[in-house]
Protein backbone atom coordinates (compact mmCIF):
# COMPACT_ATOMS: atom_id res chain seq x y z
CA UNK A 1 0.00 0.00 0.00
CA UNK A 2 0.59 3.37 -0.48
CA UNK A 3 2.08 5.24 1.84
CA UNK A 4 0.55 9.14 2.47
CA UNK A 5 4.22 10.55 4.21
CA UNK A 6 5.44 9.67 0.80
CA UNK A 7 3.14 10.58 -1.57
CA UNK A 8 3.01 14.42 -3.54
CA UNK A 9 1.54 16.99 -1.89
CA UNK A 10 -0.29 19.52 -4.68
CA UNK A 11 -0.67 22.92 -3.87
CA UNK A 12 -2.40 25.43 -6.15
CA UNK A 13 1.21 26.02 -8.66
CA UNK A 14 3.41 24.00 -6.62
CA UNK A 15 4.14 19.98 -6.27
CA UNK A 16 6.43 18.79 -3.11
CA UNK A 17 7.34 15.16 -3.47
CA UNK A 18 6.00 13.90 0.07
CA UNK A 19 4.57 15.56 3.24
CA UNK A 20 7.94 16.11 5.51
CA UNK A 21 9.16 19.96 4.74
CA UNK A 22 12.01 21.12 6.88
CA UNK A 23 10.43 24.19 8.96
CA UNK A 24 11.94 27.49 9.20
CA UNK A 25 15.18 27.22 11.20
CA UNK A 26 19.09 28.20 10.70
CA UNK A 27 21.65 29.79 13.00
CA UNK A 28 23.56 32.88 12.20
CA UNK A 29 25.88 31.10 9.52
CA UNK A 30 25.93 34.19 7.35
CA UNK A 31 27.80 37.94 7.25
CA UNK A 32 27.01 40.77 9.59
CA UNK A 33 25.86 42.98 6.76
CA UNK A 34 23.16 40.40 5.36
CA UNK A 35 24.91 38.87 2.72
CA UNK A 36 25.02 35.10 2.37
CA UNK A 37 27.71 32.30 3.27
CA UNK A 38 28.62 29.18 2.41
CA UNK A 39 27.78 27.63 5.57
CA UNK A 40 23.63 28.30 4.90
CA UNK A 41 24.21 26.90 1.55
CA UNK A 42 25.66 23.43 3.36
CA UNK A 43 22.87 23.83 6.21
CA UNK A 44 19.95 23.83 3.36
CA UNK A 45 21.44 21.11 0.91
CA UNK A 46 22.37 18.67 4.50
CA UNK A 47 18.31 18.28 4.40
CA UNK A 48 17.25 18.24 0.80
CA UNK A 49 20.18 15.33 0.05
CA UNK A 50 18.82 13.26 3.03
CA UNK A 51 14.66 13.38 1.73
CA UNK A 52 12.78 16.22 2.75
CA UNK A 53 10.22 17.00 0.40
CA UNK A 54 10.68 21.12 0.97
CA UNK A 55 12.95 23.37 3.00
CA UNK A 56 11.32 26.78 4.40
CA UNK A 57 13.77 28.78 4.96
CA UNK A 58 14.85 30.41 8.11
CA UNK A 59 13.79 34.32 9.06
CA UNK A 60 14.93 35.92 6.05
CA UNK A 61 14.24 39.89 6.83
CA UNK A 62 13.15 42.15 4.20
CA UNK A 63 14.66 45.17 5.39
CA UNK A 64 17.39 45.06 7.85
CA UNK A 65 15.43 46.97 10.49
CA UNK A 66 13.24 43.76 10.83
CA UNK A 67 16.50 41.24 10.94
CA UNK A 68 16.35 39.69 14.60
CA UNK A 69 20.22 38.52 14.77
CA UNK A 70 23.31 39.33 12.75
CA UNK A 71 24.38 37.14 10.66
CA UNK A 72 21.10 35.76 9.11
CA UNK A 73 21.16 36.25 5.89
CA UNK A 74 18.17 39.07 3.94
CA UNK A 75 16.36 39.79 0.76
CA UNK A 76 16.33 43.29 1.36
CA UNK A 77 18.49 43.92 -1.36
CA UNK A 78 18.66 42.95 -5.51
CA UNK A 79 21.78 41.99 -5.25
CA UNK A 80 21.02 39.12 -2.40
CA UNK A 81 19.24 37.45 -5.61
CA UNK A 82 22.64 35.85 -6.92
CA UNK A 83 22.98 34.21 -3.57
CA UNK A 84 19.51 32.97 -2.74
CA UNK A 85 19.84 31.59 -6.48
CA UNK A 86 22.29 29.27 -5.63
CA UNK A 87 21.00 28.21 -2.55
CA UNK A 88 17.91 27.03 -4.54
CA UNK A 89 20.19 25.94 -7.31
CA UNK A 90 22.27 23.30 -4.68
CA UNK A 91 18.27 22.23 -2.88
CA UNK A 92 16.76 21.96 -6.34
CA UNK A 93 19.67 19.45 -7.65
CA UNK A 94 18.30 16.70 -4.47
CA UNK A 95 14.56 16.91 -5.73
CA UNK A 96 13.84 19.08 -3.08
CA UNK A 97 11.53 22.71 -3.07
CA UNK A 98 12.83 25.73 -1.61
CA UNK A 99 10.44 28.10 0.20
CA UNK A 100 11.72 31.50 1.36
CA UNK A 101 10.18 32.92 4.24
CA UNK A 102 9.70 36.47 3.96
CA UNK A 103 10.07 37.76 7.51
CA UNK A 104 10.29 40.80 9.73
CA UNK A 105 11.20 40.74 13.62
CA UNK A 106 9.28 44.24 14.35
CA UNK A 107 9.72 44.89 18.02
CA UNK A 108 10.66 41.31 18.71
CA UNK A 109 14.27 40.02 18.41
CA UNK A 110 17.38 39.28 20.25
CA UNK A 111 20.31 41.43 19.24
CA UNK A 112 19.91 44.60 16.94
CA UNK A 113 22.85 44.61 15.53
CA UNK A 114 24.43 48.45 15.09
CA UNK A 115 22.57 49.55 12.33
CA UNK A 116 19.28 50.21 14.12
CA UNK A 117 18.20 50.64 17.98
CA UNK A 118 14.47 50.59 18.50
CA UNK A 119 12.56 48.12 15.83
CA UNK A 120 8.85 49.38 13.84
CA UNK A 121 5.51 48.01 15.35
CA UNK A 122 1.99 48.51 15.74
CA UNK A 123 2.56 49.88 19.02
CA UNK A 124 4.83 51.42 21.00
CA UNK A 125 5.00 49.29 23.94
CA UNK A 126 8.43 47.21 24.46
CA UNK A 127 8.18 43.29 24.29
CA UNK A 128 6.94 42.44 27.97
CA UNK A 129 9.46 40.01 28.33
CA UNK A 130 13.05 41.28 27.23
CA UNK A 131 11.66 45.43 26.78
CA UNK A 132 13.18 45.59 23.25
CA UNK A 133 11.90 49.37 22.67
CA UNK A 134 10.04 50.11 19.50
CA UNK A 135 8.75 52.64 17.45
CA UNK A 136 4.69 53.27 16.83
CA UNK A 137 4.85 52.71 12.78
CA UNK A 138 3.10 55.72 10.62
CA UNK A 139 0.56 55.19 7.77
CA UNK A 140 4.22 55.82 5.54
CA UNK A 141 6.09 53.30 7.24
CA UNK A 142 3.49 50.98 6.77
CA UNK A 143 2.92 51.08 3.30
CA UNK A 144 7.33 51.20 2.88
CA UNK A 145 7.49 47.78 4.53
CA UNK A 146 4.26 46.64 2.27
CA UNK A 147 5.94 47.47 -0.52
CA UNK A 148 9.67 45.48 1.20
CA UNK A 149 7.58 42.29 1.57
CA UNK A 150 6.49 42.60 -2.23
CA UNK A 151 9.84 43.43 -3.20
CA UNK A 152 11.08 40.45 -0.94
CA UNK A 153 9.13 38.15 -2.98
CA UNK A 154 9.64 39.58 -6.27
CA UNK A 155 13.63 39.11 -5.38
CA UNK A 156 12.63 35.06 -4.37
CA UNK A 157 11.03 34.55 -7.70
CA UNK A 158 13.77 35.81 -9.68
CA UNK A 159 16.47 33.65 -7.69
CA UNK A 160 14.26 30.39 -9.19
CA UNK A 161 12.69 29.71 -5.54
CA UNK A 162 9.68 27.81 -5.45
CA UNK A 163 7.63 30.17 -3.03
CA UNK A 164 7.24 32.05 -0.30
CA UNK A 165 5.85 31.90 2.93
CA UNK A 166 5.03 35.33 5.58
CA UNK A 167 5.82 35.19 8.85
CA UNK A 168 2.76 35.62 10.43
CA UNK A 169 3.20 33.70 13.94
CA UNK A 170 5.40 33.39 16.85
CA UNK A 171 5.05 37.25 17.43
CA UNK A 172 6.92 39.04 14.97
CA UNK A 173 5.46 42.09 12.87
CA UNK A 174 2.72 40.44 11.20
CA UNK A 175 1.61 39.03 14.66
CA UNK A 176 2.19 42.35 16.08
CA UNK A 177 -1.10 44.12 13.99
CA UNK A 178 -3.15 40.74 13.85
CA UNK A 179 -2.49 39.96 17.93
CA UNK A 180 -5.22 41.96 19.91
CA UNK A 181 -2.88 41.61 23.11
CA UNK A 182 -0.40 43.63 21.35
CA UNK A 183 -2.06 45.92 19.02
CA UNK A 184 -3.25 48.97 20.57
CA UNK A 185 -3.94 51.40 17.52
CA UNK A 186 -6.89 53.32 16.95
CA UNK A 187 -6.45 53.92 12.86
CA UNK A 188 -7.43 51.38 10.19
CA UNK A 189 -4.79 49.05 11.24
CA UNK A 190 -6.15 48.55 14.72
CA UNK A 191 -9.43 47.79 17.01
CA UNK A 192 -11.84 45.52 15.35
CA UNK A 193 -10.39 41.74 13.69
CA UNK A 194 -10.67 43.28 10.21
CA UNK A 195 -8.23 46.07 10.90
CA UNK A 196 -5.70 44.53 12.53
CA UNK A 197 -5.83 41.49 9.94
CA UNK A 198 -5.34 44.55 7.21
CA UNK A 199 -1.58 44.91 7.04
CA UNK A 200 -1.04 41.20 5.95
CA UNK A 201 -3.78 41.75 3.70
CA UNK A 202 -2.43 44.56 1.90
CA UNK A 203 1.08 42.36 2.17
CA UNK A 204 -0.74 39.75 0.30
CA UNK A 205 -2.62 41.51 -2.79
CA UNK A 206 0.76 43.73 -3.21
CA UNK A 207 2.83 40.51 -3.44
CA UNK A 208 0.19 39.08 -6.12
CA UNK A 209 0.66 42.31 -7.83
CA UNK A 210 4.57 42.13 -8.07
CA UNK A 211 4.75 37.94 -8.44
CA UNK A 212 1.49 37.28 -10.08
CA UNK A 213 -0.77 34.32 -9.27
CA UNK A 214 1.19 31.66 -10.26
CA UNK A 215 3.92 31.65 -7.82
CA UNK A 216 3.29 29.77 -4.69
CA UNK A 217 3.10 32.27 -1.45
CA UNK A 218 1.82 30.91 2.76
CA UNK A 219 1.35 32.19 5.51
CA UNK A 220 2.77 30.88 9.11
CA UNK A 221 -0.02 32.29 12.10
CA UNK A 222 0.08 31.89 15.40
CA UNK A 223 -3.75 30.12 15.54
CA UNK A 224 -3.79 30.31 19.01
CA UNK A 225 -1.84 33.21 20.93
CA UNK A 226 -1.70 32.19 24.60
CA UNK A 227 -0.21 35.82 25.20
CA UNK A 228 -0.68 34.82 28.62
CA UNK A 229 1.17 31.90 29.06
CA UNK A 230 4.17 33.66 30.79
CA UNK A 231 2.39 36.31 32.57
CA UNK A 232 2.03 36.81 36.37
CA UNK A 233 -1.77 38.39 36.68
CA UNK A 234 -4.35 38.98 34.80
CA UNK A 235 -2.80 39.90 30.91
CA UNK A 236 -5.08 39.36 27.60
CA UNK A 237 -5.01 36.04 25.75
CA UNK A 238 -4.99 37.11 22.19
CA UNK A 239 -6.58 36.06 19.37
CA UNK A 240 -8.22 32.73 19.67
CA UNK A 241 -8.79 29.98 17.08
CA UNK A 242 -11.97 31.00 15.76
CA UNK A 243 -10.64 34.52 14.93
CA UNK A 244 -7.48 33.26 13.59
CA UNK A 245 -9.93 30.80 11.31
CA UNK A 246 -11.30 33.91 10.17
CA UNK A 247 -8.54 35.59 9.03
CA UNK A 248 -6.85 32.53 7.22
CA UNK A 249 -10.09 32.18 5.30
CA UNK A 250 -9.64 36.13 4.30
CA UNK A 251 -6.32 34.81 3.42
CA UNK A 252 -7.35 32.29 1.18
CA UNK A 253 -9.42 34.62 -0.59
CA UNK A 254 -7.24 37.27 -1.10
CA UNK A 255 -4.54 34.57 -2.83
CA UNK A 256 -2.33 32.37 -0.07
CA UNK A 257 -1.93 29.03 -1.13
CA UNK A 258 -1.58 27.37 2.08
CA UNK A 259 -1.54 27.97 6.01
CA UNK A 260 1.33 26.93 8.29
CA UNK A 261 0.05 26.42 11.47
CA UNK A 262 2.08 27.77 15.02
CA UNK A 263 1.06 28.83 18.08
CA UNK A 264 1.96 31.51 20.41
CA UNK A 265 2.29 35.48 20.75
CA UNK A 266 6.08 35.44 21.03
CA UNK A 267 9.35 33.32 20.43
CA UNK A 268 10.63 31.47 22.25
CA UNK A 269 6.89 30.43 24.23
CA UNK A 270 5.64 27.58 26.17
CA UNK A 271 4.02 26.31 23.31
CA UNK A 272 6.67 27.08 20.44
CA UNK A 273 8.69 25.53 20.53
CA UNK A 274 7.38 22.91 23.26
CA UNK A 275 9.43 21.06 25.31
CA UNK A 276 11.73 21.99 28.53
CA UNK A 277 13.41 25.74 28.94
CA UNK A 278 17.28 24.27 29.86
CA UNK A 279 18.06 27.61 32.37
CA UNK A 280 21.76 26.94 32.84
CA UNK A 281 22.23 26.50 28.73
CA UNK A 282 19.95 29.82 28.92
CA UNK A 283 22.15 31.96 31.43
CA UNK A 284 25.74 30.98 29.36
CA UNK A 285 24.14 32.69 25.82
CA UNK A 286 21.60 35.68 27.48
CA UNK A 287 24.48 37.56 28.41
CA UNK A 288 24.76 38.36 24.64
CA UNK A 289 21.07 40.28 24.84
CA UNK A 290 21.74 42.51 27.82
CA UNK A 291 22.14 45.66 25.95
CA UNK A 292 19.39 44.76 23.42
CA UNK A 293 16.08 45.81 25.83
CA UNK A 294 15.34 47.51 28.85
CA UNK A 295 14.43 44.16 30.96
CA UNK A 296 16.99 41.94 29.82
CA UNK A 297 19.59 42.52 32.89
CA UNK A 298 16.46 42.45 35.24
CA UNK A 299 15.68 39.15 33.64
CA UNK A 300 19.30 37.83 33.61
CA UNK A 301 20.02 38.24 37.33
CA UNK A 302 16.60 37.31 38.29
CA UNK A 303 17.48 33.78 36.50
CA UNK A 304 20.81 33.17 37.94
CA UNK A 305 18.65 33.07 41.20
CA UNK A 306 17.92 29.28 41.65
CA UNK A 307 14.63 29.91 43.08
CA UNK A 308 13.25 32.33 40.64
CA UNK A 309 15.02 30.35 37.81
CA UNK A 310 13.22 26.85 38.60
CA UNK A 311 10.20 28.62 39.09
CA UNK A 312 10.17 30.08 35.99
CA UNK A 313 11.46 26.52 34.27
CA UNK A 314 7.88 25.41 36.01
CA UNK A 315 5.50 28.07 35.09
CA UNK A 316 7.05 26.95 31.46
CA UNK A 317 6.67 23.58 31.96
CA UNK A 318 3.20 23.86 33.01
CA UNK A 319 2.44 26.34 30.02
CA UNK A 320 3.57 23.62 27.52
CA UNK A 321 1.55 20.69 28.79
CA UNK A 322 2.20 16.95 28.68
CA UNK A 323 1.29 16.93 24.85
CA UNK A 324 4.60 18.04 22.25
CA UNK A 325 4.44 15.98 19.49
CA UNK A 326 1.44 17.02 17.66
CA UNK A 327 0.56 20.33 20.11
CA UNK A 328 -0.74 22.53 17.24
CA UNK A 329 -2.76 19.30 15.24
CA UNK A 330 -6.15 20.54 17.20
CA UNK A 331 -5.86 23.81 15.82
CA UNK A 332 -4.33 22.83 12.38
CA UNK A 333 -7.66 20.63 12.42
CA UNK A 334 -10.24 23.59 12.58
CA UNK A 335 -8.31 25.53 10.07
CA UNK A 336 -8.33 22.54 7.63
CA UNK A 337 -12.16 22.52 8.19
CA UNK A 338 -12.86 25.89 7.53
CA UNK A 339 -10.35 26.49 3.90
CA UNK A 340 -10.04 24.84 1.13
CA UNK A 341 -5.80 25.14 0.96
CA UNK A 342 -3.70 22.77 2.19
CA UNK A 343 -2.79 23.07 5.65
CA UNK A 344 0.69 22.90 7.32
CA UNK A 345 1.24 21.78 10.92
CA UNK A 346 4.18 22.07 12.88
CA UNK A 347 5.25 21.03 16.78
CA UNK A 348 7.70 18.63 17.91
CA UNK A 349 6.92 15.81 15.24
CA UNK A 350 9.43 12.82 14.90
CA UNK A 351 7.02 9.38 14.59
CA UNK A 352 6.07 8.30 11.49
CA UNK A 353 2.76 6.52 12.69
CA UNK A 354 1.88 10.37 14.29
CA UNK A 355 2.03 12.32 11.23
CA UNK A 356 0.72 9.38 9.01
CA UNK A 357 -2.36 9.42 11.06
CA UNK A 358 -2.71 12.89 11.43
CA UNK A 359 -2.81 13.26 7.69
CA UNK A 360 -5.07 10.58 7.02
CA UNK A 361 -7.43 11.67 9.53
CA UNK A 362 -7.91 15.13 7.99
CA UNK A 363 -6.04 16.67 10.47
CA UNK A 364 -3.19 18.35 8.05
CA UNK A 365 -1.81 17.78 4.79
CA UNK A 366 1.56 17.69 5.64
CA UNK A 367 4.01 18.49 8.45
CA UNK A 368 7.07 20.72 9.36
CA UNK A 369 9.78 19.79 11.22
CA UNK A 370 12.74 21.99 12.91
CA UNK A 371 14.55 20.29 15.66
CA UNK A 372 13.56 16.46 15.60
CA UNK A 373 15.59 17.28 12.11
CA UNK A 374 18.45 18.60 13.61
CA UNK A 375 18.85 15.85 15.80
CA UNK A 376 18.41 13.48 13.06
CA UNK A 377 18.73 15.31 9.76
CA UNK A 378 18.51 12.18 8.16
CA UNK A 379 14.89 11.04 9.85
CA UNK A 380 12.69 11.01 6.55
CA UNK A 381 15.48 8.59 5.39
CA UNK A 382 14.60 6.44 8.73
CA UNK A 383 11.42 7.11 8.05
CA UNK A 384 11.63 5.15 4.06
CA UNK A 385 13.53 2.61 6.09
CA UNK A 386 10.42 1.44 8.00
CA UNK A 387 11.80 3.03 11.03
CA UNK A 388 8.41 4.96 13.08
CA UNK A 389 11.02 6.71 15.53
CA UNK A 390 14.25 7.42 15.34
CA UNK A 391 16.86 4.92 16.96
CA UNK A 392 18.02 8.66 18.84
CA UNK A 393 14.94 10.64 19.24
CA UNK A 394 15.12 14.17 19.94
CA UNK A 395 14.38 14.79 23.74
CA UNK A 396 13.10 17.93 23.43
CA UNK A 397 15.51 19.53 25.36
CA UNK A 398 15.38 23.23 23.37
CA UNK A 399 19.18 23.65 24.14
CA UNK A 400 19.99 23.76 20.05
CA UNK A 401 17.59 26.86 19.92
CA UNK A 402 19.13 28.36 23.28
CA UNK A 403 22.45 28.48 21.88
CA UNK A 404 21.66 29.47 18.55
CA UNK A 405 21.73 33.08 19.79
CA UNK A 406 25.30 32.92 19.96
CA UNK A 407 26.85 29.58 18.82
CA UNK A 408 26.54 27.72 16.09
CA UNK A 409 23.03 25.91 15.45
CA UNK A 410 23.51 21.83 16.61
CA UNK A 411 21.92 19.69 18.16
CA UNK A 412 23.62 20.10 22.16
CA UNK A 413 22.26 17.23 24.16
CA UNK A 414 25.30 15.40 24.88
CA UNK A 415 23.37 12.34 25.63
CA UNK A 416 22.65 11.81 22.46
CA UNK A 417 26.34 11.51 21.55
CA UNK A 418 28.93 8.84 22.42
CA UNK A 419 30.88 11.90 23.43
CA UNK A 420 31.40 15.51 24.01
CA UNK A 421 33.70 15.67 21.10
CA UNK A 422 31.13 13.78 18.48
CA UNK A 423 28.51 16.20 19.80
CA UNK A 424 30.85 19.69 18.76
CA UNK A 425 32.26 17.65 15.48
CA UNK A 426 28.59 17.21 14.59
CA UNK A 427 27.80 20.71 15.26
CA UNK A 428 30.90 22.58 13.53
CA UNK A 429 30.13 20.14 10.46
CA UNK A 430 28.12 22.67 9.20
CA UNK A 431 30.79 24.27 7.89
CA UNK A 432 32.47 22.10 5.32
CA UNK A 433 33.06 22.48 3.03
CA UNK A 434 34.29 26.24 3.75
CA UNK A 435 34.35 29.38 1.70
CA UNK A 436 37.56 29.47 1.34
CA UNK A 437 40.13 26.95 1.01
CA UNK A 438 43.84 27.18 0.91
Amino acid sequence: MADILFEPLQFRNLTVKNRIIRSNIAGRFDNYDGSGNQARINWEERFARRGVGAILSSFVSVHIRGRILPNYATIDRDDRIPFWREVGKRVHAHDCKFILQLSHGGRQRDIGGIEYEKGLSSTDDPDPLHGFECERMSLAQIRDTVRQFADGARRAREAGLDGVELHGGNGYLITQFLSSAINDRKDDYGGTLENRARFVLDIVRAIRAAVGNDFHLQMKISTTEYADALAIGNAPKGNTLPESIQVCQWLEAAGVDAIHVSAGASFPHPRNPPGDLPIDDFLRVYDSMLSSGVNTLRNYLLFRNRLIGGLFQQQWRRATGDVIEGINLPDAEGVKRAVGIPVLCTGGFQTASTIRKAITDGRCDAVTIARSLIANPDLVQQFAGGADRPAVPCTYCNKCLVNAVENPLGCYDESRFPSHEAMIAEIMSVFDPPPFRA
